[in-house]
């Protein structure tokens, strides 16, 4: 029996996810020179949770919710052969869940939604240097496509 339950989000998650944005903003730190320092946040989650055209998804164990994703859709720009895709964000795993395959679970939940919706193309952002995060979505069937890249100028 899979201990392991998936689900949309809902507006009570909130304390929980608000503490899993901070972990991911924490653990992104090091690969991201230009984030602000103090708090910040990513996400409006709430509106993301009441959202049409988002889908909010945890992973419970036990009650306690102990993973976290998105998918939104967005508009695709206009050169591209595709008017509107999925993109994924707010992938968490508590740290004491991580390498249990949750990661997998949240992005299948996630492309079961956007093909629900009728959406194939699906994209995330992660850092270059994220090198765990990037085995995790190429496990999960990802494929590198871009790197962006930046130019620091005088101050």
């Amino acid at each position: 029996m899979d201990i392991f339950k998936i689900r949309t989000a809902v507006l009570d998650d909130l304390e929980t996810l608000l503490e899993f944005e901070q972990g991911i903003i924490a653990a992104e730190r090091p690969y991201d020179p230009t984030l602000r320092a103090g708090r910040i946040s990513y996400y409006d989650l709430g509106e993301l949770i009441k959202s049409d055209d988002a889908e909010v998804v945890v992973v419970e164990c036990e009650g306690s919710i102990v993973a976290s994703g998105y998918a939104q859709i967005k508009k695709a720009k206009a050169y591209l052969d595709h008017e509107v895709y999925s993109y994924l964000g707010f992938m968490y795993t508590h740290s004491d869940y991580r390498g249990k395959g949750l990661n997998k679970k949240v992005v299948d939940a996630l492309k079961t939604w956007s093909d629900s919706r009728g959406i194939s193309e699906i994209r995330l952002t992660v850092y270059s240097d994220n090198i765990g995060a990037i085995k995790a979505y190429e496990k999960a069937g990802f494929t590198n496509h871009l790197i962006e890249m930046r130019l620091v100028g005088p101050k």
